[in-house]
């Protein structure tokens, strides 16, 4: 979708991706096929470039840091390090006075226990690298269930143990930086999950006004504090009170945001072109109110069939868009769908709607 946005504005775009035939490379100008830890790879695709950034944190730094040396990365390897390890991030975090859950690093059981001593429980126990849509992380509520999920991750692995939050909803906040550090955001989105997995994006989130102005200036502070040029999109929870905790930070364009293609003035995606290609930043007041669902790989109806989409998009207001991963798997994210109504509860009824017909075999 960032590569689509480029093409619409005239810009080439070359892709890094282990996949020759992935989504990216589908409708970029190029495409340089070889692993995220490529180091070589990553300084081919620099020479190649103006300017370089990534679309998820899972990369390797030490590869971005080898194509930093030769092109403008947007945002930094200093950013993507901090994103990319949940410890280094709430520290970052933390020790700046930003809000976030009791959280202490371990890697032994007798850390974990010692942990759990501080900590409390229930508390969520997460991988510090490499976790995302719900994976990396168990839910403890008893000591049994803790050694068992020391046990389940293996070793000495790098782990964060955080207090479970009770929140009232999760909220979310994309904030965009240019160079020159003038920053918007993108209004404040309420998500729901399922199985750790993104499943619906409401907006704007049906919170106070001041609570929504407050996650906006918390996600600003943060993008300030670290620097970013770029897109950060800022994860939070929203506890009893209306105390907001920060979560996670997600450097990129953001699954939550994708409403804005159809919803705003200018999208999540042109934004970042806009950052990277040194652009004005773009208006992102919404047109009207949108609500986003995920299509995982259960939509597919299997044995060849397709979803019914006909049937989905017959109802007014409703956006399709397909990514063009070629293997369908359940939990795998293939698509989105978006609703625009004249408030956000009709746009929920109408994307949960449409995503419900499309589960039908359509042929």
């Amino acid at each position: 979708m960032m590569a689509m946005a480029a093409a619409h504005m005239g810009y080439g775009v070359t892709v890094l991706d282990p996949d020759p035939d992935g989504p990216a490379a589908q409708v970029a100008d190029d495409c340089i096929a070889s692993p995220y830890e490529d180091r070589d790879a990553a300084r081919a695709l620099a020479r190649r470039s103006d300017v370089v950034t990534y679309e998820f944190e899972n990369v390797d730094a030490g590869a971005i840091e080898a194509a930093e040396e030769l092109a403008p990365m947007r945002p930094s390897s200093a950013v993507l390090r901090v994103a990319q390890d949940r410890t280094q991030e709430k520290r970052t975090l933390s020790a700046a006075g930003f809000p976030v859950a009791p959280y202490r690093p371990v890697s032994t059981r007798d850390e974990l226990a010692a942990a759990i001593t501080e900590v409390g429980l229930p508390a969520i126990l997460k991988t510090a690298r490499m976790g995302y849509d719900g994976k990396g992380q168990r839910q403890l509520r008893t000591d049994g269930e803790a050694r068992e999920a020391l046990d389940s991750f293996g070793g000495s692995r790098q782990l964060v143990l955080e207090q479970f939050v009770s929140f009232e909803r999760e909220l979310s906040v994309i904030c965009a930086r240019d160079a020159m550090g003038n920053i918007s955001t993108f209004p404040c989105v309420e998500n729901i999950h399922e199985g750790g997995i993104l499943d619906v994006t409401i907006a704007p989130a049906r919170v106070p006004e001041e609570t929504a102005s407050a996650a906006a200036d918390l996600a600003r502070a943060i993008a300030d504090h670290l620097g970013v040029v770029g897109l950060l999109a800022v994860e939070m929870f929203l506890a009893p009170g209306g105390r907001l905790l920060v979560n996670e930070l997600a450097p990129r364009p953001h699954n939550s945001g994708h409403f804005t293609i159809e919803a705003c003035g200018t999208s999540q995606f042109e934004q970042i072109v806009r950052i990277l290609c040194n652009l004005p930043l773009g208006e992102t007041a919404m047109h009207r109110p949108a609500a986003m669902v995920n299509l995982l790989g259960g939509v597919w109806p299997g044995s060849g069939a397709q979803p019914d989409f006909a049937g989905a998009l017959a109802l007014p207001g409703v956006s399709l868009h397909l990514y063009g991963k070629s293997e369908v798997r359940a939990g795998r994210k293939m698509g989105h769908m978006t609703a625009l109504a004249q408030d956000p509860e009709t746009a929920l009824e109408v994307a949960l709607r449409a995503r419900d017909i499309a589960s039908r075999t359509g042929g």
